[in-house]
């Protein structure tokens, strides 16, 4: 299937997804975040750092994480501030605390072969500040290939904007659905199937095709 042909999910639209997942289906933002962990992770072969903001972003990059240490290839979990993350993202840093691995306050790399951005998703509508600003910058500069986990951290999820700074992804994995933003963005763009369903889509206007992910649960966008 064409990139023209995949629908997309705005940023407003993924909240009503989740609340209808929740509400009409049955299916948790819990459960969809360890959906997407597991995505995330089994793409990454290498040995991976994970970076991780507040939200529901940072829970994604945490499920990642924890995958990521069963398989021996985690080098280093952070997160830009532990005290807010709430909610399912909360319970993620709980279980991955709960085996025994440290979630570190400051930005640290490693001798990790690639990042796993988890820093901001599909929420952000102006441009970084503070110490996000500083790890996107820390990041680029690193010269490290970056896995991205929905969007680019910067990147405005509905209209492409990048904002200053903006994380430069080598590959980017979007969850569900691509998002408008990402249609002509530099490096390859994944959709990755977390288990939303299709009736779900519907509700908010959106139509997916039946077969698409027929061949797949990753789909080169």
């Amino acid at each position: 299937m064409s990139s023209s042909a995949l629908p997309t999910l705005t940023s407003a639209q993924v909240k009503q997804v989740d609340a209808l997942c929740e509400e009409r289906f049955g299916i948790s933002v819990d459960w969809l975040m360890e959906a997407a962990g597991w995505q995330i992770a089994r793409y990454v072969g290498q040995r991976a750092a994970v970076v991780c903001g507040v939200g529901n972003n940072a829970g994604d990059g945490l499920a990642a994480a924890r995958h990521l240490q069963r398989w021996g290839r985690l080098t280093g979990v952070c997160c830009v501030d532990l005290t807010r993350l709430l909610g399912p993202a909360a319970n993620e840093l709980e279980a991955l605390r709960n085996l025994g691995v440290a979630v570190g306050g400051d930005l640290n790399l490693g001798d990790a072969d690639v990042v796993v951005d988890a820093i901001f998703g599909t929420g952000l509508s102006r441009a970084p500040e503070g110490r996000f600003a500083e790890w996107i910058t820390a990041i680029n500069r690193s010269g490290k290939d970056v896995v991205s986990v929905d969007v680019p951290s910067g990147l405005d999820a509905d209209s492409g904007v990048a904002y200053a700074p903006c994380i430069r992804a080598t590959v980017t994995i979007t969850l569900g659905l691509p998002k408008p933003g990402l249609l002509g963005l530099p490096g390859r763009v994944i959709v990755a199937d977390i288990g939303v369903p299709f009736e779900a889509y519907a509700a908010v206007g959106v139509v997916v095709p039946p077969d698409l992910f027929a061949k797949g649960d990753l789909v080169q966008l």
